[in-house]
């Protein structure tokens, strides 16, 4: 009767391992998953960046520092290669985006070209895409962070490695308050 019992209870303890573990593994697939279309969106930013340079550059010539830092910054967030890293470097090239966006409203000329005002929108949407993947992104990183630190599922987490996601966060200055003066 004991090792029927004991039999049982190491049956049950082998099903309840086996379907967490292959739940980390779904979750962890969601996760690269998210990450993946959040990258997809980034390149369409990467793609849009040259031309709005260019359009610039037409009107701004003695700009040259701020493109310079446009055009490094977008080629360190293409290259980066670990959520950490993507992070820093997407965070600096928003923050140069915005000096070019800061810088065209110095010119009334390129204000209203229509070449310029059509890479502006293209990259306001890519921007709006780029929000909500992020934010399906941080929603499966939160259910796989759950899950490993949870009980008693952090206990097959230790045994077969399973650790905490990144989430992807906004940047300082994406944090303030906003300041409206009329």
């Amino acid at each position: 009767m004991v090792f029927w019992i004991t039999g049982g209870i190491i049956l049950l303890l082998g099903i309840y391992v086996f379907s967490t573990y292959n739940g980390f593994i779904t979750i962890r697939n969601a996760v690269e998953e998210a990450f993946a279309t959040m990258d997809v969106y980034l390149k369409k930013r990467y793609d849009l960046i040259p031309n709005l340079v260019e359009t610039v550059k037409g009107y701004a010539t003695h700009e040259r520092e701020t493109f310079q830092k446009i055009v490094e910054a977008r080629s360190q967030a293409m290259n980066a290669t670990t959520i950490e890293e993507k992070q820093a470097s997407e965070n600096m090239l928003a923050g140069t985006l915005k000096s070019l966006f800061a810088l065209s409203e110095n010119y009334p000329e390129l204000k209203a070209d229509t070449q310029f005002l059509d890479l502006q929108r293209q990259l306001q949407k890519v921007e709006e895409d780029i929000a909500q993947s992020r934010k399906y992104y941080n929603a499966v990183v939160k259910t796989l962070n759950t899950k490993v630190e949870s009980f008693p599922s952090n206990i097959v987490a230790m045994m077969f490695g399973f650790t905490r996601g990144t989430y992807f966060e906004a940047i300082e200055t994406e944090r303030e308050n906003v300041k409206v003066e009329f």
